[in-house]
């Protein structure tokens, strides 16, 4: 291999998928054709991440960078093979392109050695925009004017309702009516204002194999000295667990409509349940005065919205939560959400919050909120931050990212910034429980335990 000029290795380079990257500026652009396998390219501004980023969405590839690569990118062509291509775009940066024959190929840029390409590199991430026929309004204490008759006279339907904040989410015929109806309730005396409806990122998938129930033995007891905490867990609906551990769950709530579970597939809810039982379990050495109230925020839905997992912290919470558990989380940032978190935080109520699966520095909500405790993963093999997972400045925990659960006969591995959320939540509050605090003591109680896991804010 010859240092200082870029190494390719390909194999079958016309199988290549072919894409095009959107472009950031006029003068960024980089589009990538399948037939022929060709590139064209007007980059200026770029770094090498950037530049590997629209690699990565256009190709579907794997690619991973060296941390230490540096190079600026700055190139204009059209129509050059792809190998050809690559060469130009990264200088003198070397790389290696591995095929493989039944998953994504992988890219390997790096200074001198393809070890040193330890990042995974993720595609641009995509910016939420807000679900166009929905808004949030919140009426002003005291008004004399109905949600019911001010949702009658814009020919929108209530689809969400939370009364005690005077909070209500509008649906509409179309983007142009709520347009409209937003224009309109700028006017509006008893208004004190609207706001956008976000999606929230759909759970990750599960992948299921063989194995033995855990082997846990906690035994929820009535309660005596100690005080009954809480678990809120926002989250899918939770199936029944196995063995004894069904015993430690609340009735669940529902706030999303109607759901079905299908018998044969581990929800995420039902993971984050469990793996926070294991925590517990761990903590405790297996007798624990926590329950779990699991609310469900997501009903038959792919994904949630921000407002109803806002909708969700306020159920959980006036059911008794003491600590929140949120391993959800998406780009739109809600000013319903944000408040809602806030007035939990002001009650002495902990939050955690996953930061996110994509290996980057933007914020992910309700992560990212102020006071939240904002978890992201670490490999529990190495220690090291985990490829897939945000690293944030608004990041302030890092837990292992891999978690075993067992349901209807096999062990599912779960893996992600959601399970190290859920063991850092049970971790948490299984101190509060065997030091006989209160859940607002949680979080200091795992900086002392665990100084290695929590970084002050």
């Amino acid at each position: 291999m010859r240092t200082g000029k870029a190494t390719l290795l390909l194999v079958a380079i016309g199988l290549f998928m072919g894409l095009s990257a959107t472009a950031e500026t006029k003068t960024n652009t980089l589009i990538w054709h399948k037939k022929p396998d060709t590139i064209d390219a007007d980059i200026s501004s770029w770094n090498v991440r950037q530049l590997l980023e629209h690699v990565a969405a256009s190709t579907g590839w794997k690619v991973y960078l060296d941390p230490g690569a540096v190079h600026a990118v700055s190139v204009k062509f059209k129509e050059t093979p792809s190998g050809e291509a690559l060469q130009k775009m990264l200088g003198n940066l070397n790389f290696i392109l591995v095929p493989e024959k039944n998953s994504p190929w992988r890219l390997y840029v790096f200074r001198t050695r393809r070890e040193q390409a330890t990042q995974l590199v993720a595609p641009p991430r995509k910016i939420t925009k807000p679900i166009p026929n929905e808004l949030v309004v919140r009426m002003k204490p005291g008004s004399k004017t109905k949600i019911e008759d001010l949702a009658r006279s814009l020919n929108a339907k209530i689809i969400g309702r939370m009364d005690a904040q005077g909070a209500y989410l509008l649906q509409f015929a179309d983007e142009a009516a709520t347009q409209l109806a937003s224009q309109q309730l700028a006017n509006n005396a008893d208004v004190a204002g609207t706001e956008n409806n976000y999606p929230m990122e759909p759970p990750p998938a599960l992948a299921a194999g063989n194995g033995n129930p855990p082997n846990l033995q906690l035994n929820p007891q009535a309660t005596g000295n100690n005080k009954q905490l809480i678990v809120g867990l926002i989250d899918t609906p939770v199936q029944t667990l196995p063995g004894t551990l069904n015993s430690f769950m609340l009735p669940e709530q529902h706030v999303a409509g109607d759901f079905n579970v299908l018998a044969d597939q581990l929800t995420h809810g039902t993971a984050m349940a469990e793996t926070i039982l294991q925590s517990i379990g761990k903590v405790t050495g297996g007798s624990s005065y926590v329950q779990i109230l699991p609310v469900d925020v997501y009903g038959n839905n792919e994904s949630t919205t921000t407002f109803d997992v806002a909708n969700g912290i306020v159920q959980a919470v006036n059911s008794g939560a003491d600590i929140l558990n949120l391993s959800l989380g998406g780009t739109g940032d809600s000013q319903i959400l944000a408040d809602t978190i806030a007035s939990v935080i002001a009650k002495g109520i902990p939050v955690y919050a996953a930061a996110g699966n994509e290996p980057v520095a933007t914020p992910t909500y309700p992560a990212a909120y102020p006071g939240v405790n904002a978890v992201t993963a670490i490999d529990p093999a190495t220690g090291q931050l985990a490829p897939y997972a945000n690293r944030g400045s608004f990041v302030d925990i890092y837990a292992p990212g891999d978690s075993y659960v067992f349901y209807g006969g096999q062990t599912w591995m779960v893996e992600g910034t959601s399970p190290a959320t859920a063991f850092t939540t049970g971790r948490a509050i299984g101190l509060a429980d065997l030091n006989h605090a209160s859940a607002s003591d949680a979080p200091t109680l795992l900086q002392t335990y665990s100084p290695h896991t929590s970084i002050p804010k």
